[in-house]
């Protein structure tokens, strides 16, 4: 093989490698709604958050679980006398210890009966594993909301770019127009300044909606936890819809997938649980006491001259306080109360709830119906500007009206897009109102 053809081989690799290079770059920024959600889904700080506070749930209960085994504990002790310790018969003096005194001990506790304050505490624990679990399921939808709308942002932006760039492109062709009828003596020279100033502003336009698509891009990387400047794709869904959903079954579904209302009703139960958990102080606690020790004049504490240097024993411990000065009563109200709150709260968050439902449907009704209108103007204005600019060209209106017609197909045009993805948008909002995905017809 000749050094040119190898030469060749190496730079069309090279070239092969680079291709593929930008390729899989390109690849990685597009992104589809589903692959943007599950991305959000993965990596948003929120639901992350959510994650290891379920976590540290999880560990609480383990916790309150291991509060019915027995409880082990160790002491070691040393006292230093300043005198043997003795006593006294018939006159005379009677040694009965030593000055350095070692002792070391082993408890065994296993709890009887405290009231049922375990079983309580250890089904509020269980509890708050499946708070913290309502938690994270409203944080991820909350972030899929979110991640929608910021996608249909990027797509409506990009909608109203296209419309500044074919606004600025008629309005070059215009002025050309205007310029050769100037010259020709055909219009006035206000005339032709009307079309260049309206030029300007369409290009002033244009910037504006590239600033805009560039912030939408930007808002959608922060929600995916990208880099912020990362020029971001995302597959466009444009496409007219409709719903059919009565609000009552909206309503229905909203008060039993609402993560809220899931959250407070689970509040409820441990307010319940609160209660039980304060009476238990009404009650004696018993207790199963083991214990081992050792006593002696030594580090290890096996030599005692003056007595038994170990000994072991079993205890039975009841305690019981049983008078307060009403202060039980007093803790036993005071979660009677937090329950009734929360019972207040409920009612007034299934009425905003049932507010933002309605409110939801109410916005896509309008959108739907906007969808409508706006696609049927639209039309008459692109025919009304086609007609306008052809009796233009024929010298048979005026430059004003051209304007005009321009500035009503932009318009139109804005409207349009803004009915189709702020349906989308509204839609989003419904879903996130109900607290679940919602199937509509294509």
């Amino acid at each position: 093989m000749s050094k040119k053809t190898i030469t060749l081989t190496l730079l069309l690799f090279f070239l092969f490698l680079i291709f593929l290079q930008i390729a899989t770059a390109n690849e990685s920024n597009f992104f589809t709604l589903e692959r943007a959600i599950e991305m959000a889904l993965s990596n948003n700080s929120l639901i992350l958050a959510a994650k290891e506070k379920e976590k540290a749930a999880i560990e609480e209960e383990k916790s309150a679980r291991k509060e019915f085994l027995p409880k082990a504990k160790a002491s070691y002790s040393y006292t230093r006398l300043m005198d043997e310790p003795y006593s006294t018969a018939s006159g005379y003096k009677i040694i009965m210890g030593e000055k350095d005194n070692f002792k070391w001990d082993i408890t065994l506790t296993q709890p009887i009966f405290t009231g049922f304050a375990l079983v309580t505490k250890h089904k509020m624990a269980k509890l708050g594993i499946d708070i913290s679990r309502v938690e994270e399921e409203q944080a991820m939808m909350d972030v899929e909301k979110r991640v929608k709308i910021a996608y249909f942002n990027i797509l409506l932006a990009k909608k109203f770019l296209f419309v500044a760039d074919e606004a600025v492109s008629q309005l070059e062709a215009h002025v050309r127009d205007a310029e050769k009828f100037y010259k020709q003596g055909m219009i006035a020279y206000n005339d032709l300044l009307k079309s260049k100033v309206a030029l300007s502003h369409a290009i002033q336009q244009r910037v504006k909606a590239k600033s805009e698509l560039k912030m939408a891009i930007s808002s959608f990387n922060t929600l995916l936890m990208l880099d912020i400047n990362q020029k971001s794709e995302v597959q466009d869904l444009l496409k007219e819809r409709s719903f059919n959903f009565s609000l009552d079954t909206l309503f229905t579904q909203a008060m039993a997938n609402r993560p809220e209302l899931k959250a407070l009703r689970l509040a409820l139960k441990n307010a319940g649980l609160a209660i039980k958990l304060a009476k238990s102080s009404y009650f004696p606690k018993i207790f199963l006491i083991g214990s081992y020790e050792q006593t002696g004049d030594n580090l290890t504490a096996t030599n005692n001259d003056y007595g038994n240097d170990h000994n072991a024993g079993v205890t039975l411990l009841m305690q019981w306080t049983f008078f307060e000065w009403g202060k039980k009563r007093n803790e036993v109200e005071k979660y009677r109360y937090k329950k009734l709150e929360l019972l207040q709260q409920l009612r007034s968050i299934e009425n905003s709830i049932k507010l933002e439902v309605k409110n939801a449907y109410l916005k896509l009704k309008v959108a739907e119906e906007n969808i409508k209108t706006a696609k049927k103007s639209l039309e008459q204005a692109r025919e009304n500007f086609r007609i306008t600019n052809l009796q233009y060209k024929q010298q048979m209106t005026t430059s004003t009206e051209v304007l005009d017609a321009r500035t009503f197909l932009t318009q139109a045009e804005t409207n349009y897009y803004s009915s189709l993805y702020g349906y989308e948008i509204a839609f989003a909002e419904l879903e996130r109102a109900v607290g679940k995905r919602l199937e509509r017809s294509k």
